[in-house]
């Protein structure tokens, strides 16, 4: 994951001027912001043989910008379940082994991709807290055709070992996208009080889909232009809106 600076931080600082978020909200949002234009800066200057000097910069931002998010989580004063808030974080923390598993030298795709999936089954779990699996289906199956056909149009291009782990993460995301969004449909229907929050994780689980596509189209078919400040800044704000779906209202808590 690398890119520009310009976009991450712009994303989040706008956030907190155009909603009262409260102040311990906004401090997270600044120094997220910070951290994650850090990990960009240094992605980017550290690009090449030449500028391996600034990989530094993007070693201590990325795991600190996503920390960060863990910890704005793990504050949180109130959630739509306690059950909720603790298969969030940790979801989270997978997050966290992942950036720092993708990032390290060598080749640690696949311990990265299992860390990713594991985030991903923590959401799902989260999700299904308080809604039925697939109802509707309809946006299950959409997150699935969407995954599908990404994987058709890479296949020729990721190699035989990395094919069924890559089918089975692509598998995983797209329903963790689909319960989301099929979470949030049925919220509204319902007009409950969490419908806000469910709103704010839906959009986080498609930002994060989006986030992987590009990283998969620039690592098998790329590298895509500017792919990495879109990877990157489109990963923070997904994890921003997950982490931020966590302060709810507050309801009756459920069996783990």
């Amino acid at each position: 994951m690398i890119g520009r600076v310009s976009s991450t931080e712009p994303c989040m600082v706008a956030m907190v001027f155009r909603s009262p978020l409260p102040a311990g909200v906004r401090r997270f949002a600044f120094a997220t912001s910070g951290a994650a234009a850090v990990a960009i800066a240094g992605a980017l200057l550290g690009a090449g043989d030449a500028g391996s000097g600034w990989l530094w910069l993007h070693w201590i931002g990325k795991p600190l910008a996503t920390a960060l998010i863990f910890m704005l989580a793990w504050r949180a004063r109130s959630a739509p379940s306690p059950r909720y808030r603790r298969w969030m974080l940790a979801g989270i923390a997978c997050s966290l082994a992942g950036d720092v598993l993708l990032m390290l030298p060598g080749d640690l795709f696949v311990p990265g991709l299992l860390a990713f999936l594991l985030a991903h089954a923590c959401f799902i779990a989260a999700f299904l807290g308080d809604s039925r699996f697939a109802v509707p289906a309809w946006p299950l199956a959409a997150c699935l055709a969407y995954g599908a056909a990404n994987l058709a149009l890479l296949w020729g291009a990721i190699d035989a070992p990395l094919r069924v782990p890559v089918v089975v993460y692509v598998a995983v995301l797209a329903t963790m996208g689909g319960q989301a969004v099929a979470r949030a449909l049925a919220s509204a229907r319902r007009h409950d009080a969490q419908a806000p929050a469910a709103r704010l994780a839906a959009r986080g689980a498609l930002v994060f889909m989006l986030s992987d596509s590009l990283l998969a189209w620039d690592r098998f078919r790329g590298p895509l232009p500017g792919a990495g400040l879109w990877v990157l800044a489109a990963y923070y704000l997904a994890l921003w809106w997950i982490a931020r779906s966590v302060q709810g209202t507050p309801v009756e808590d459920e069996a783990a």
